[in-house]
């Protein structure tokens, strides 16, 4: 198995933090325009959109717990070594401590040594980072190159 886990912690509320983390308006904000669609009922389709139409990921929603979890089936979609890679699965986990929201990230995929996750050990500190400095700040960072 491979594996990404990310913690951080965010001065928000969790109903705040799941805003952000399944509104389109939200998205777009912080995932540098890339929004993300579905419902988020258990056993959904959802897909990450960019702003030309372009899927870059899809797959299905497992578990919904509003405000505190959420689970994705998730695949690469426009990268053909990541998507031969099959679906992954990554959990978000959002638990109040003190003032803050702690957000925990864990992206895993069944094979060894898997491209996808590192991948996305890559975005996913600047996805988070960006989301953050929004809820924070009024303000999401800025693309790395």
């Amino acid at each position: 198995m491979s594996q990404f886990t990310y913690v951080t912690y965010i001065r928000t509320t969790p109903e705040k933090l799941w805003s952000a983390l399944t509104q389109p308006a939200f998205t777009k904000q912080y995932w540098f325009g890339i929004i993300m669609e579905s419902d988020w009922k258990v056993g959904s389709p959802w897909k990450m959109v960019h702003p030309d139409g372009r899927t870059t990921d899809a797959g299905e929603v497992l578990e919904s717990d509003p405000p505190r979890r959420l689970v994705l089936k998730w695949r690469n979609e426009f990268m053909p070594e990541l998507k031969a890679e099959g679906f992954t699965r990554c959990e978000f986990d959002l638990a109040q401590k003190g003032e803050a929201v702690q957000l925990k990230i864990t992206h895993s995929i069944d094979r060894e040594h898997a491209k996808v996750i590192d991948a996305v050990s890559d975005g996913w500190p600047q996805i988070l980072s960006s989301l953050k400095s929004l809820l924070e700040s009024g303000e999401p960072l800025a693309r790395a190159q």
